[in-house]
């Protein structure tokens, strides 16, 4: 009798034991092709947006990341409540009921997040294999358009007159990009070495804040030193403001264009250095094509907006959510309060002037995965035929960025926004959330301490 009391004790030990395994283990390349498309599986990325995105890996041949992979970061876990964790993980789809693997080609960076959710209570294996991976031809996938989004190193390896990849150009410059005249400009103060400053002004006016006539921005444009050759490489301390002038100059023909992911933080904390000099470009004559030579990505104004709605065009709004169901109009300078009618939430910020919820929370972009993903729940699709908008256009840029670093058609800036359609009573409009929805959740919980 005590000896099988002393067997069931023991068999209760191991199997107490076994939910308690904090081990980390390796899986290898074949076990990992099985589970591919295994839902019990989670594969996480754990490298740098640029990686995850197409750039290639130290000596891989190839770039991008392992099939179905979503991202989680080392450098998040400093913003990350304890008490908010498993919520944190749980939007990103890992769960404690799942096994989670983790790859990295930094093994710091790898151990760093491995331990994290094996001591949390997870079922973690490791992948060290990847450069081994990404030189076979085992499913990898990038975005189409990856090369937009740049990281510090690529902007400093240009800088420093090297050729990182996708960079086939021998003429740059650097903007630091925010509103006003560069005396005033108290961001552009501390830049990147050798970057100009880059009025918002020379792109867009008041009241409407839509673009400007082609013959001004081109002319501000060639005083900027830009042509449609140059490589243009853009940042900004508030990102929107990048990203409003990327498609600014993509409208205007400009052929390569970057943005820094992130802001200067970014910069600094990837170890560059910044100065305080005020640099000024030299002017060009030519900028080598009629402006705009891509007109198709702007709809300007409500009646074009309406029109194309009329034909399935759906109206993504990126206002904040009290704004998009009329409690505030979100600007001291427009005073009507609602939303074009027929548009769609598309996820934004706390107010007007950030995107917080298309941000990872270390400043840089979120996965334009996790972002879709969102949409579709709210029926914004890919080749459906979409517009998005703001206030006055800039949070909209982050938006169209994402799918153009996805390579998605029929994806349009409407400039106008509501700034323009409440200007005339004769335009129509929705308050409130339609048939009363609640806010949908972001699932992108900064769980800041």
């Amino acid at each position: 009798m005590n000896i099988k009391l002393t067997l069931i004790a023991t068999a209760v030990a191991l199997t107490l034991s076994a939910c308690d395994d904090k081990s980390v283990k390796e899986i290898k390349t074949d076990e990992l092709l099985k589970n591919l498309d295994n839902p019990e599986f989670v594969i996480i990325d754990g490298r740098s947006d640029s990686l995850y995105n197409g750039f290639k890996d130290g000596d891989a041949k190839r770039g991008g990341h392992i099939k179905g992979a979503v991202q989680f970061s080392c450098n998040w876990l400093a913003h990350i409540a304890d008490d908010k964790f498993e919520k944190f993980a749980k939007d990103k789809g890992l769960t404690k009921d799942k096994t989670l693997v983790f790859y990295d080609s930094n093994s710091e960076q790898l151990n760093c997040l491995s331990d994290k959710f094996a001591e949390k209570g997870y079922k973690v294996r490791v992948f060290k294999d990847y450069l081994s991976y990404a030189n076979s031809d085992n499913p990898l996938e990038a975005f189409p358009n990856f090369e937009y989004s740049v990281s510090p190193e690529w902007v400093n390896a240009v800088i420093k007159g090297e050729k990182p990849e996708s960079y086939q150009n021998d003429d740059f410059i650097v903007f630091h990009v925010g509103w006003g005249p560069v005396e005033k400009s108290e961001e552009y103060k501390q830049h990147i070495p050798g970057a100009f400053h880059f009025n918002t002004d020379w792109v867009e006016n008041d009241p409407v804040w839509n673009l400007s006539d082609p013959k001004i921005i081109e002319q501000n444009l060639l005083n900027a030193g830009i042509n449609k050759d140059k490589t243009i490489i853009l940042y900004s301390d508030n990102q929107l403001a990048a990203y409003r002038i990327f498609w600014a100059l993509k409208w205007a023909g400009v052929k390569d264009v970057r943005v820094l992911n992130g802001n200067l933080t970014t910069w600094t904390k990837a170890g560059f250095a910044t100065e305080t000099a005020v640099n000024t470009p030299t002017p060009v004559s030519q900028f080598g094509a009629e402006i705009p030579l891509n007109p198709q990505i702007n709809i300007s104004m409500p009646q074009e907006a309406i029109a194309r709605q009329k034909q399935g065009l759906k109206l993504i709004s990126n206002r904040a959510w009290d704004e998009y169901t009329g409690k505030i109009s979100g600007y001291s300078y427009i005073p009507g309060k609602g939303e074009p009618q027929g548009a769609i939430w598309g996820f934004a910020g706390t107010d007007a002037s950030n995107m917080a919820d298309y941000y990872d929370v270390d400043g840089t972009l979120r996965n334009p995965k996790e972002i879709f993903a969102l949409w579709k729940e709210q029926n914004i699709n890919q080749g459906d035929p979409i517009a998005f908008y703001c206030g006055t256009g800039w949070r909209a840029g982050v938006s169209w960025f994402m799918t153009q670093l996805a390579g998605w058609d029929n994806a349009y800036v409407y400039d106008g926004g509501w700034n323009a359609w409440q200007m005339d009573s004769v335009f129509p409009v929705q308050k409130g959330a339609p048939n009363n929805m609640a806010k949908p959740d972001s699932k992108n919980d900064f769980g800041q301490k």
